[in-house]
């Protein structure tokens, strides 16, 4: 007759089991979370280092110093017509968006840098004119001096991606190049430009 009540005990504690094993997940139900942004900026930039000539293009210059290229030989010692010369260079560059690529020269040409030219004379150049090609990336372009007038000339060209690697600058000036027709005698100076190459906004 007592079996019975110690049958209906044992229930209760087996409940009182069960619900000390979920207490763990309950506790895992209340947890609280937080998150953290975690933010950086890059500015736009664009950096291009010092030239360097490519070996085996250059052509009656005598090489660079610094940041001069210097021509060998400007004029044929029998006709003073003007002698061609060419020099390839490149240029370690990266820009990390769009952007243009602008090549300036200062003189439109190689002009006299200093002193006075020896008089005018007809049939004589004063001035000589050069081709400046120039390729970065996909992009390409030729800043083309015709010496005719002396000021700054640009040529830009642009660039759609952001781009990494090399810029190659070929600088060349054709036998006879002159401000005053083909082949005509240079008169006796010292002539020069500046070339400037820019990476920048477009």
């Amino acid at each position: 007759m007592f079996q019975r009540p110690c049958l209906v005990l044992s229930l209760p504690a087996c409940a009182g089991l069960l619900l000390a094993a979920s207490a763990p997940a309950a506790a895992q139900d209340a947890a609280s979370a937080r998150s953290i942004a975690i933010n950086g900026s890059t500015p736009q930039v664009c950096t291009i280092a010092n030239g360097e000539l490519q070996t085996g293009q250059l052509v009656n210059f005598n090489g660079l110093s610094g940041d001069t290229l210097q021509v060998t030989q400007l004029v044929d010692p029998a006709t003073l017509a003007a002698r061609p010369a060419s020099a390839t260079l490149s240029f370690s560059a990266v820009c990390n968006y769009p952007h243009q690529i602008r090549i300036e020269s200062e003189n439109n040409g190689l002009w006299p840098t200093y002193g006075r030219l020896v008089g005018g004379a007809a049939g004589f150049a004063s001035a000589l004119p050069y081709a400046a090609s120039i390729t970065w990336g996909a992009a390409s372009g030729v800043l083309q001096t015709d010496a005719l007038v002396r000021g700054s000339r640009v040529q830009r060209v642009n660039v759609d991606q952001p781009t990494g690697g090399t810029v190659t600058l070929r600088l060349a000036i054709v036998a006879g190049a002159s401000n005053n027709g083909a082949n005509a005698p240079v008169l006796a100076g010292v002539y020069g430009d500046t070339l400037r190459i820019f990476l920048e906004p477009r």
